[in-house]
């Protein structure tokens, strides 16, 4: 197998080029996984304590490490991998009109006991495993097209993995302070939806990522600023 070809790994690790090229990958794995973040953020957040979100996220991150491990070596088949992707976008639109549902329906039930909240807490783990399938198909292809070593496209891939559940752990610490953007972020995961059914071979109507982080920038601000006003509001009342 390639990856465990010594000049493949002499070409990654033991050359000032190699690890350019891996930085270089490592932010490209940041940009075109916001919208992985975003939807990471809401998932964990749905887990009632900060030690289950972290842990969730820790196993998230090494599942995505075995995915990138496999999938790198897939290559090229990637391309006909577009059924994931469907797949992808049709539970991301039921994963926002869920959301929506039930702040219009809520449930009256008791609270979960510990065994239903250990089973919830797998059932995440496993969904962020499922996503991350979907939205590095994306990444994975990028990567291989900037270096085709694939211990430089795996070791980039990792750095940015690690960055990117570190950012999502950022956002749901921040949705947690900010109650109103756990809102914003399934109306995000609603146009993540639609991004992704985009991008699909017989639709072919790409979204550039650089757009995307934009609109997840813009409807930050704004949901800061509403956070305000119903603060103040608040404060007067």
């Amino acid at each position: 197998m390639p990856f465990f070809e010594a000049s493949n790994w002499h070409a990654a690790v033991m050359t000032s080029g190699g690890w350019m090229i891996i930085l270089t990958l490592a932010v490209l794995e940041c940009l075109l996984s916001v919208d992985n973040a975003v939807v990471l953020a809401a998932q964990t957040k749905s887990l009632p304590t900060e030690k289950l979100q972290h842990h969730a996220l820790v196993y998230g991150m090494w599942g995505a490490y075995l995915f990138r491990f496999i999938a790198i070596g897939l290559g090229a088949y990637l391309l006909h991998f577009w059924g994931v992707k469907a797949a992808g976008a049709l539970y991301l639109l039921w994963m926002s009109g869920h959301y929506f549902y039930g702040q219009r329906h809520p449930s009256s039930g008791a609270k979960p006991e510990v065994r239903e909240k250990h089973v919830h807490f797998w059932r995440t783990v496993l969904q962020i495993e499922a996503l991350d399938v979907v939205f590095s198909v994306d990444s994975i292809l990028a990567a291989l097209a900037v270096d085709s070593n694939p211990v430089i496209v795996l070791i980039g891939g990792c750095l940015g993995i690690l960055a990117m559940r570190f950012v999502a752990q950022v956002i749901t610490n921040f949705i947690t302070k900010v109650p109103e953007l756990e809102t914003m972020a399934y109306v995000l995961i609603g146009v993540i939806a639609f991004k992704l059914a985009g991008s699909l071979p017989m639709i072919n109507v790409e979204i550039p990522n650089w757009l995307f982080s934009l609109i997840v920038v813009a409807a930050f601000g704004v949901t800061w600023l509403v956070h305000q006003r119903h603060v103040k509001k608040r404060r007067e009342a």
